[in-house]
């Protein structure tokens, strides 16, 4: 296993030094672009998938890339989200789905999740998607056609959040949907929506 200590000694005495003046300007500054809300799988990097640098995404991680919609009371998505977009002003929200996901294949494959109460009630965020993708033979759900279908759902449910709705009213907000696909690294966008309205020519 990867020693997490030897790992911060590189990083301050390899990487730190590369991007000290960076790393000076952030510490006073906070203005990413773009909210990336990602699965929290260990296989899955924004910033590394994105080659960013630090200081440009602001990163929401959950189990199978959820985002519950819109309801009163404490939510730690919520807050992340209305942070990104009311305080920072984020214009670009990314929602990531990707291939091998194991929320997903739990749900496809109709996993018994009685052992795991906190994640079954987790997983109810995706009914949405589930309704949303024709079960194959079996009653099985095709794994990939459930993840694309999630990452709509996700998005749907993220313009119930009142700074999301407000920001697409404005058009000054673009949710886009992901997939990212493990064994290839290739990226590909399902889903656009918001931002300014094209001028005609």
């Amino acid at each position: 296993m990867h020693d997490l200590t030897e790992g911060v000694e590189r990083f301050r005495h390899d990487v730190f030094p590369a991007k000290a003046g960076l790393f000076a300007e952030l510490a006073a500054t906070h203005r990413p672009r773009t909210l990336f809300i990602s699965c929290s799988d260990a296989r899955v990097v924004p910033e590394l998938i994105t080659q960013s640098e630090p200081g440009e995404l602001f990163v929401v991680r959950t189990a199978g890339n959820l985002v519950p919609a819109h309801t009163p009371g404490p939510d730690g998505v919520a807050a992340g989200v209305e942070y990104a977009v009311a305080v920072l002003g984020v214009t670009d929200i990314v929602v990531c789905g990707h291939s091998a996901c194991g929320a997903m294949t739990a749900l496809a494959e109709g996993h018994d999740l009685g052992p795991l109460p906190a994640v079954a009630d987790w997983l109810r965020h995706a009914d949405a998607a589930l309704a949303r993708t024709a079960p194959a033979d079996g009653g099985r759900y095709p794994l990939d056609a459930l993840v694309r279908e999630n990452v709509r759902a996700q998005l749907a449910n993220l313009a119930t959040h009142p700074s999301v709705a407000r920001a697409l009213a404005a058009r000054s907000l673009v949710l886009r949907g992901w997939v990212y696909d493990i064994p290839s690294g290739a990226v590909e966008e399902i889903e656009r929506t918001g931002g300014p309205v094209a001028l005609a020519a």
